[in-house]
Order: structure tokens, then sequence, then C-alpha cells
């Protein structure tokens, strides 16, 4: 693969004395497969004798249930990135606008439909904050702008009602707008942020939220879409009528169901999340970015080396880290780290105690 679109850490490499991977690499959530989850799976494997309802009507009201979304608006995915993929060779823009640093998916799924990008590049110095009246004065530069929120890997989000005015406007200069909500889940406060309701007011409008990173479920990969009726027709008719499969469909039912588990995980990451980033924030020559979601991105300084070594010494530990350093937008002196469950994050910290020491 090219370099510009690798991800994090892979666990299938051997890992050092034949242990397994300590992944801080992947944004997935620690608590695993919940139980109705796994019950589901295991439940339903004895229909794999059969084709998935391609209708997924189950699983779509289910998505309807839970983000108060109409069932006609939903495009189910094999995971959030397919949905990418979906979109740019069905709606075919010719430049797409994108603020970087950002996930590498968006530019790749993009390329591989022909199209132009067009980087808009975000401050450092305003910690890589969306800047809406600098990002609307750019909107008639492409005809697609594409955004995540929270980004991957800076966590900065943006507003719903900043988003409805980017997104007003992107329609008044033709231009769709592509907002990726995959770490929503996250959010407590997530109605303050999501613009999935908007695409009753703007056929311009396409929402994509993963349903794997939440629920723990990467492996089975799924995803949805919310599109006005318009752009729904035409992503219906661009992918694999059964792209989402049995055992996948299944899953996302009793995942969204499970209401216990998702306040769990709500709990949780509260707690987490702001003993990593103090944790890390206390650690002399890092800058820990305030997380929003369930990673933190952090800046080494040279006391560190690079980025990119870091990383290596860190895997000779059993210790996956992100690499950063093929973000547009960053350099090699980034890294990405999950928030992970507490023994997990204390011996991540020792780690970095450890290697600061040894680098002295």
């Amino acid at each position: 693969m090219d370099r510009r679109f690798a991800h994090g850490g892979n666990v299938y490499d051997a890992a050092p004395g034949g242990k397994e991977w300590l992944d801080f690499s992947a944004n997935i959530n620690p608590l695993g497969l919940s139980t109705e989850v796994r019950r589901a799976i295991e439940n339903g494997i004895g229909n794999l004798v059969h084709y998935p309802d391609p209708a997924a009507r189950e699983l779509k009201q289910a998505i309807a249930g839970r983000y108060g979304i109409p069932r006609e608006n939903i495009v189910l995915g094999n995971g959030g990135a397919e949905l990418f993929y979906v979109y740019f060779h069905a709606a075919r823009p010719k430049r797409v606008l994108l603020p970087i640093p950002s996930f590498s998916e968006y530019e790749r799924a993009a390329i591989s439909a022909g199209a132009e990008i067009a980087y808009v590049a975000l401050r450092e110095e305003a910690d890589f904050c969306i800047d809406e009246c600098a990002l609307s004065a750019q909107l008639a530069m492409g005809d697609c702008l594409i955004l995540g929120t929270p980004n991957n890997p800076t966590g900065q989000m943006v507003k719903a009602a900043a988003l409805e005015r980017i997104v007003a406007e992107a329609g008044h200069k033709g231009a769709n707008v592509v907002v990726d909500e995959s770490f929503m889940d996250f959010r407590s406060d997530a109605e303050d942020y999501t613009v999935r309701a908007l695409v009753a007011s703007y056929d311009n409008l396409l929402v994509v939220q993963s349903l794997t990173k939440f629920f723990a479920i990467p492996g089975l990969r799924l995803g949805f879409a919310v599109a006005p009726k318009n752009m729904t027709e035409k992503l219906e008719a661009a992918k694999d009528p059964w792209n989402t499969n049995l055992l996948a469909q299944a899953a996302g039912v009793a995942a969204l169901r499970d209401r216990a588990y998702q306040e769990r995980t709500l709990q949780w990451l509260w707690k987490e999340r702001e003993f990593l980033f103090q944790s890390l924030s206390a650690l002399e020559d890092i800058k820990a970015y305030p997380p929003t979601v369930n990673f933190i991105l952090l800046r080494l300084s040279p006391s560190w080396g690079s980025a990119s070594a870091f990383c290596e010494r860190m895997r000779a530990e059993g210790i996956l880290l992100r690499n950063c350093s093929n973000y547009p937008g960053l350099d090699d002196t980034f890294v990405r780290v999950a928030v992970r469950n507490r023994e997990d994050n204390e011996r991540l910290l020792r780690a970095f105690r450890h290697m600061k020491e040894e680098h002295e």
C-alpha cells in the first residue's frame, strides 16, 4: 500500500517474544464485544446458509430508532470507509476540498474515483480547529467538501450550527458536503454536534457513521450513511446489494439495542480519557492535544527523537502506536494513542517513561 494511506500497526505481524500486541494504534472500544452482540453472532451462524437481507430491514429499523432517522434516508456499508468509496464513485466530484490533517481514506477514496484533491491546511497554532469563515471562503474552489467531526487524528469538532452554515454556503456554490461522524457515539453530547437530521433540509449533505469503533466490531465491518432521498438512490445503485453480511446485520441490531453497554462505554471513557490525557501532559517535552473522544494526538519534542523512531522502539516493547508522519499536514513529530483500560494505559505510561530515560 502507498505509504500515504497506511494506517496503524498490524496486529497480524509477529509480536516480540511471541506475545500479543498491546494495540494503541486502533481507536477501538476496549470493553470488547457486548454480551448481546456476541450472542447475536453465535445465534446467527446457522443462518449463514442464506443470503443476508439485501434491504437489511431489521438493521435499518434499529438505526432509525436509535438515531431518529427515517429508514429511507439510510444506506448501509461494509464499515464506514466503504461508503466514502461508494459516494465518490457514484457522485464523481471533480475537485474535493480536504481539510488536513484528516483520515487518509477520504483522499484515497476520492482519488480512486478520479477526483483532484485540494488541501485546506488547518493551523497547528490554532490546534487544528476548523476556521468557519476561511473554509466558507474556499468552498468555490471545489464541488465537494469532506471533513470529520470528531476529526481523526486531531479530535477537533465543529458545532452543528456552524456545520449547517457551511452546508448552506456549499449548496449556494454548487458543492456537496460529506461529514464523517464515525466517532460521534463516544460523545454524550452528540446532539450538539451531529448533523444527521439536516439531510431532511439540505440535498447536498451526506453523513457517514461507523459502528465498528464504538461497538468493538472492526473485524465484522459495519457502518451507515444518512443522505437525502435523491442521493440515497444513487448510493444504493452504486453498491453491492449484499455489502452488509448477515452476521454484521444481526450484530448491529443487538448492539444498538444494548443501551447498558453504551452507558458503560461513556462512563469508562470519561474517566480514562482524562486520566491518560493528564498523565501524558505531565511528561516532559510532550504536547498532548485535549481529546474529545477515545484517542489523543501527541507532539514529541526533539528530546524524544522522531515519531517514526519512537514508534519503532515501542514496537520492540510489544506496543503499537499510530505514527502520524504520513498524515498530510503533520510531520515526523506526531503520534496518536488510543484510550484503553486503566491497566493498558498504565503500561503505556511506564513505557513512555522508560523510553525517555533510555533516550537521554
